[in-house]
């Protein structure tokens, strides 16, 4: 049974109208009523089916004004780089000790980053971090030796995004507090990073619905034709 709160929310809102995304920005800011600043998230409904590799989207964007979040970062490395990523703001640096905690179950960390001549011992625990999506990857940035950069992009707002078994990708945008034109900034940034990777095997409508929403509160949906042009 819905909150009355949530309730009264979405009394605010008609559930079947498409709002240009200012107003759709707007309108979040306005129902939500939570005593916390509450994250903004998207979701998007893309035209693919996932279970072809070929038509998987999956991706990072380095969001203009962040999540909003301080995202607490480890790095796995040997000696030779711990003093770089500690300098670079890493939260955590270290090598065999934390392959060892995470094989005990500990996953206390928002990201982690790896040089890529840890990643034969990472493997051992990749069961434990790829369904928590931790597994550091090439293709997101999070395998390199330039950990530094990898460190900075990750705690200035660059976020990491895949598109779901049904078709949808879900990310954070920012926070409640922030401004209108920050929120469109990052959305925008996002949804144009989205269209960029369309699948070349992808056939029909790609971008099928948008919706925001905050915690805790219902969704609002966003007119996509600027998106899909």
């Amino acid at each position: 049974m819905a909150g009355k709160k949530y309730t009264n929310a979405a009394l605010k809102i008609d559930r079947n109208q498409e709002y240009d995304l200012v107003d759709a920005v707007e309108k979040i800011r306005e129902i939500t009523q939570t005593k916390f600043d509450a994250t903004i998230d998207i979701a998007v409904k893309l035209g693919v089916d996932p279970r072809h590799a070929d038509q998987v989207v999956r991706g990072t964007v380095m969001l203009p004004h962040g999540t909003g979040k301080t995202v607490s970062v480890l790095v796995v490395c040997k000696e030779a780089k711990v003093e770089e990523a500690k300098a670079a703001g890493a939260d955590l640096v270290g090598f065999e000790e934390y392959i060892e905690k995470i094989q005990e179950g500990w996953t206390g960390v928002d990201v982690i980053i790896a040089t890529p001549d840890v990643m034969g011992q990472l493997g051992k625990v990749a069961k434990i971090l790829g369904p928590r999506g931790l597994m550091p990857n090439p293709k997101s940035g999070t395998v390199t030796m330039d950990v530094a950069k990898a460190v900075k992009d990750v705690k200035a707002g660059k976020i990491e995004f895949r598109v779901d078994k049904a078709g949808n990708v879900h990310a954070p945008v920012g926070k409640v507090s922030f401004q209108t034109e920050q929120l469109v900034a990052n959305i925008s940034s996002f949804l144009r990073e989205i269209v960029r990777l369309k699948p070349a095997a992808a056939k029909g409508h790609y971008v099928q619905g948008i919706a925001i929403s905050s915690t805790m509160s219902p969704s609002v949906k966003v007119r996509n034709e600027k998106f899909v042009a």
